[in-house]
């Protein structure tokens, strides 16, 4: 799995901060750490495990801090974190950029934010940010749906239906993230999430037809820029000598990026309703998840109907 990077100003942007300085490299600076630092204790003299490719985050305590110095001090303890050249420093909170920051950020050419949330918030939107964009991530040959708000990854052989049963679901009023190529991140251990290539979004191939504009012929209301992968449904060439699972007893997992996705294996034959299967298995997946299975109720049915004497 590679090593990814964005770049600071597509983070800084992104979240509307402040430029109060932009070094000379500002354009071509890449983030490849999705961690952070308060400087509370670089700013009090210890700097063990100092990492400079982490965002420095001040707020009101370390400004309240700094001012507590007197000018020389207080120029010392900033100069001494400056000089490290961290990637850049945010100051949270609205908070005075003190002139020995500001001077400090222009000597080391330091990029320098300034942001108006509080300086938790203000963490708590970076990291979510800097993870979406440095998550690890792959590309799957498949189509990604949400039907009925379960996110939905339809693999198969080329040629098997795909994207013709992915047409029929958008029709019955699910929306479409995908077609053909899935880029899919792991933002979380539990949670990957699909969109499209920005060249083909909401772009699909069908045989015979050729490229439509999902988008244009159906509505906004049938796509979706990106959706989560709680679903994949791979789509299989019916085989009579193969045994399907008639009862739903055995869960199956796919692990796509270390995540471990439910999974089901749908034959397809001429004659069933792929869109109305993948409805059910959409519906019966979120079942599932609310502790409600089927196919256990049924056999714990059926095992005291025997122990009564029933059979």
């Amino acid at each position: 799995m590679g090593k990814y990077y964005v770049k600071l100003k597509t983070i800084m942007e992104e979240l509307g901060f402040r430029v109060v300085y932009a070094s000379s490299a500002y354009e071509d600076i890449q983030v490849g750490v999705s961690d952070l630092n308060r400087p509370g204790l670089q700013l009090a003299g210890f700097y063990d495990y100092f990492d400079p490719r982490r965002i420095q985050i001040v707020g009101k305590v370390e400004i309240t801090y700094l001012s507590t110095m007197d000018s020389n001090c207080r120029k010392m303890r900033v100069d001494a974190l400056f000089s490290r050249r961290p990637i850049a420093m945010v100051v949270c909170h609205g908070a005075e950029v003190l002139p020995e920051i500001r001077d400090a950020a222009q000597r080391y050419n330091v990029c320098l934010f300034q942001a108006d949330q509080d300086t938790s918030e203000c963490m708590a939107k970076l990291i979510i940010s800097l993870r979406q964009h440095l998550a690890p991530r792959t590309t799957l040959h498949g189509v990604l749906v949400e039907v009925y708000g379960e996110g939905m990854l339809i693999t198969g052989d080329s040629g098997i239906g795909k994207s013709e049963t992915a047409l029929e679901l958008i029709k019955r009023g699910h929306r479409l993230v995908a077609d053909d190529a899935v880029e899919i991140r792991c933002t979380s251990e539990t949670q990957l999430m699909g969109t499209a290539p920005e060249m083909i979004r909401y772009y699909m191939e069908l045989r015979g037809i050729g490229v439509v504009d999902v988008r244009h012929l159906y509505g906004i209301g049938a796509v979706k820029p990106y959706g989560s992968i709680e679903l994949v449904a791979n789509l299989v060439r019916w085989d009579q000598s193969r045994p399907y699972d008639r009862l739903g007893l055995e869960s199956e997992y796919t692990e796509i990026l270390g995540v471990s996705v439910p999974s089901i294996t749908i034959p397809v034959a001429p004659g069933r309703n792929l869109a109305v299967i993948l409805e059910l298995a959409a519906m019966n997946n979120r079942q599932k998840k609310t502790g409600h299975n089927a196919a256990e109720e049924l056999v714990a049915r059926h095992d005291a109907a025997v122990n009564a004497g029933g059979f």
